[in-house]
């Protein structure tokens, strides 16, 4: 952002040091993240695809290759290559419907979530301690204002 900008969002109050540190830290953890992506041999879709992945399981929902595609933006054939890649590194595996066997889901290998958590546990950990230090109503600030950004930037997708 430029000093130009900020003139346009009324200036260097409180405000615009935040949007300006939220700024930082995404940088920072997409190096953070390519890091983790180029050690391991990857591509950076791939490591999006296995934080995807982790969200679903987490939230108990099944992942189709269309709704990993989807989430991703990727289309079909970027899809089916994403998953042929991350089959052959032993990442995930297609698991068929046992009520409908053509529904196909993508699970997540436990090697997957030893490996993820190996490079971003302590970075996991970090974030949790500094987390602990805050009251109940600071705790509800900070998600409330994280959850209006990425409302807000899904919204600019769109």
């Amino acid at each position: 952002m430029s000093d130009q900008e900020d003139e346009g969002t009324g200036g260097q109050g409180p405000e615009m040091e935040i949007v300006h540190l939220l700024r930082a830290v995404v940088v920072d953890l997409g190096r953070h993240s390519a890091r983790f992506a180029q050690r391991n041999g990857m591509h950076p879709t791939d490591v999006r695809a296995l934080i995807a992945l982790m969200d679903a399981s987490r939230a108990g929902e099944e992942t189709t290759a269309g709704r990993l595609g989807a989430a991703l933006g990727l289309n079909s054939a970027g899809t089916t290559a994403l998953v042929d890649r991350l089959e052959r590194a032993g990442h995930v595996r297609r698991v068929r419907g046992e009520r409908d066997r053509r529904k196909v889901t993508i699970e997540l290998e436990e090697r997957a979530v030893a490996l993820g958590w190996s490079h971003f546990g302590p970075l996991i950990d970090r974030a949790v301690g500094l987390l602990q230090g805050y009251d109940e109503r600071e705790l509800a600030a900070i998600k409330g204002f994280l959850t209006g950004m990425r409302e807000a930037a899904a919204q600019e997708g769109d």
